[in-house]
């Protein structure tokens, strides 16, 4: 089995629809793929209705949170998304994203960057709007070559020129409401230092402490060096340990399937989660 458990669609800042998105998974020969937009179910239903006969969908979401000053995500997989008081933490990330990235556009003005904000909505479209569409705005003006480029200290980068704060989840109780809805949660890119400050392993080894079930080790901002050093730590910590492609479509040089999930882990998540279940063949409703 090929299992890819983070990816990205339109609903957030991917540029594959849902539906595209599951049937550029099946081509790519998966046969499990997570949809884990930023903060939002969004793409969920559209996902389901295309799934491509022989393709396994995971129902998630990424999740934005900050311990410490130090920014993180958290990938929750396969909860309830009916929950409320999830639902409404989920809200209350995505409320903020609007006022953040007119924030970024105030500041990339200030600079004598010609940026509007109705040039990232359209880039946005239906997505929930954030700092890749932002970034791909900048590439559009020739600003930066790439997006990865826009994530660096002189433009969007975390602590940079024209970086803005937003709201996010403390990641204790981030933990706590994906398992209160049912779900499973693994720590993403845990060690992506490239994108700026990660989280100590002390901290990693309390949030475990506090329920976390895994970390995505396989991953293209791990080297083979630090690979190696997650999956110690996740032995020390009996976490379970992921690998996914962190899929945006065309706005990252990433492919499908490029980094995959053991099939064994992937059976301890499903076991591990009651608040939904993957759902398999062509269509049909999440089960709860």
């Amino acid at each position: 089995m090929r299992i890819d458990l983070h990816t990205h669609s339109t609903a957030s800042d991917g540029t594959d629809t849902p539906a595209e998105l599951v049937a550029n998974a099946a081509a790519a020969g998966l046969d499990v793929i997570a949809l884990t937009d930023h903060d939002t179910v969004g793409g969920h239903r559209e996902a389901v209705d295309a799934l491509p006969e022989g393709l396994t969908l995971v129902t998630g979401a990424e999740l934005s949170c900050r311990v410490d000053g130090v920014s993180m995500h958290l990938l929750a997989y396969l909860f309830d998304p009916a929950d409320a008081e999830f639902a409404q933490a989920r809200e209350r990330v995505r409320d903020d994203r609007v006022p953040r990235a007119r924030e970024m556009i105030r500041k990339l003005r200030a600079l004598d960057v010609p940026i509007t904000w109705e040039r990232v909505a359209r880039i946005a479209g239906d997505g929930s709007v954030g700092r890749p569409h932002v970034a791909a705005a900048l590439v559009e003006l020739g600003v930066v070559p790439t997006v990865s480029d826009a994530f660096t200290p002189e433009w969007l980068g975390h602590g940079g020129r024209a970086s803005a704060k937003k709201h996010e989840l403390d990641p204790f109780e981030a933990i706590r409401l994906v398992k209160a809805a049912g779900g499973v949660t693994v720590f993403a890119h845990p060690a992506a230092v490239k994108r700026g400050a990660v989280v100590p392993e002390s901290t990693i080894a309390a949030l475990a402490a506090a329920g976390l079930d895994g970390v995505e080790v396989d991953h293209m901002d791990h080297d083979g060096p630090t690979r190696a050093r997650l999956r110690g730590l996740a032995r020390e910590l009996d976490l379970l340990t992921t690998g996914s492609s962190d899929y945006h479509g065309s706005r990252k040089p990433i492919e499908l399937g490029a980094c995959t999930t053991d099939p064994e882990i992937y059976g301890e998540i499903t076991r591990r989660a009651t608040g939904a279940f993957p759902v398999p063949g062509a269509g049909g409703a999440v089960r709860r």
